[in-house]
Formats: structure tokens, C-alpha cells, sequence
């Protein structure tokens, strides 16, 4: 095994990129007996510019093209936002045949292998990402069922991330992009400024929609 990755994320209320660079390189060292010059890192640090994890999906996209044999990471938190990421990425790491090896909760997740504890692993991972998803659509659908309650909703424009059709509220094209960069904001990945810089609208906008969290099932 000679292609070995390590990732690293921070945020701007988590500044300790350099524990992480440090930790995850020896692990590399240490287990996977490669060098500290062949080591490629990948790292993202959200200042409120980088929603897309850009180091993220440069390392997912060599993963795929077959350029790595094994990730490094940390904490299940600095590779994934919620379960269902975690049961993507690991999904997508083993279709490609790349070990994800997850250090402080001693996870190592190989390809191939008939190991019972990684499939029942990867079996409640399946299940819990799909409870997640499912208890985020109902808090969406109740978040929408009230608002079409409320009479301003039939006076008012459609809340960010929504549209109109025939008197009823639903998701517009952009829908899980507001997601997504609403979830930043409240991670402390994003400033306001930014989250309507990126997505075309006034910072009241931004705002307004933090104040009704529950139709983003946040």
C-alpha cells in the first residue's frame, strides 16, 4: 500500500489544523508504514468561502480515479456533517477499493473484507442514514404544513429555497443548495454575508429563513 491520503477540516470556531495534519500523518506512518514525502494531504478549512469542501472532493475524485489506496481521518466530524455523508463517503471509498481508516473512534473500513463487525457496520449505517434523511423530510413536510397555515404565506413570497405552485409550497431547483449553506451558517462555517453572496439574495433573506429552520429540517 504505497498511495496513502490524510484529510484534515476546520472551521472558523475550530482552528487546530495542525493537530490533525500531525495525528493523522503518523497514524500513516505508524500503521500503514508510508513515508511522511508520500503522504497526500487534503485539507479544507471553512472561512465562509468554501462551502463545497473543495479538498474534500478533489481527494473523493482521485479516490474514484483509482490515485489512493487509504484515507486517514481523524474523527468521524472532520470527514462527514451527518450520517448519511458518513454512509456516503464510505460507500463511494469502497466501491473504489480505498480503505478509510477513521483514528480517534477506531474505525477501519476495508473493502472486500468478510469481517462481520464492518458489515453490521456498514448495515447500521445504511439504516441510521435513512432514519436521518426520513425524520429531516418529516420535519421539512410539518415546516411547510404550517406555514401554509399562516395566512401571510398566501400574501408573501415563497421562503428561500421555495416556490409557488398552484397555491401550494414546494421545493425549488435550489432547495438542498439553501440546505446545505444554511447548515454552515449555523455550524459557524459561514457567515451570513457569504451565504447570500453565494446564493444571490439580501442577508434579511439569510436571516429569515434561519428564523424558520424547521422548513429546512434543521
Amino acid at each position: 500500500m504505497d498511495k496513502i491520503a490524510t484529510y484534515c477540516r476546520v472551521s472558523t470556531t475550530d482552528q487546530n489544523l495542525d493537530r490533525q495534519v500531525s495525528q493523522t500523518a503518523e497514524y500513516a506512518q505508524e500503521t500503514l508504514d508510508v513515508d511522511l514525502d508520500d503522504i497526500v494531504r487534503y485539507q479544507d478549512k471553512s472561512t465562509g468561502t468554501d462551502v463545497d469542501r473543495s479538498g474534500y472532493q478533489e481527494m473523493m475524485a482521485d479516490a474514484e480515479d483509482g490515485d489512493l489506496d487509504a484515507v486517514v481521518v481523524l474523527s468521524i466530524s472532520r470527514i462527514c456533517r451527518s450520517i448519511s455523508d458518513l454512509e456516503r463517503t464510505a460507500t463511494r471509498l469502497e466501491d473504489a477499493g480505498v480503505e478509510l481508516h477513521i483514528i480517534n473512534e477506531g474505525l477501519t473500513l476495508r473493502p472486500d473484507e468478510s469481517d462481520p463487525y464492518q458489515t453490521a457496520l456498514f448495515q447500521l449505517l445504511g439504516v441510521f442514514a435513512e432514519l436521518e434523511a426520513n425524520m429531516a423530510q418529516q420535519r421539512t413536510k410539518e415546516g411547510i404544513a404550517a406555514r401554509q397555515q399562516n395566512e401571510d404565506y398566501h400574501h408573501g413570497p415563497a421562503p428561500l429555497g421555495f416556490e409557488k405552485d398552484d397555491g401550494r409550497l414546494v421545493e425549488s431547483s435550489d432547495y438542498h443548495n439553501v440546505v446545505a449553506t444554511l447548515e454552515s451558517i449555523q455550524k459557524g462555517e459561514l457567515s451570513k454575508r457569504k451565504a447570500a453572496e453565494s446564493l444571490g439574495c439580501a442577508r434579511k433573506t439569510i436571516g429569515r429563513a434561519l428564523e424558520r429552520a424547521h422548513l429546512y429540517g434543521l
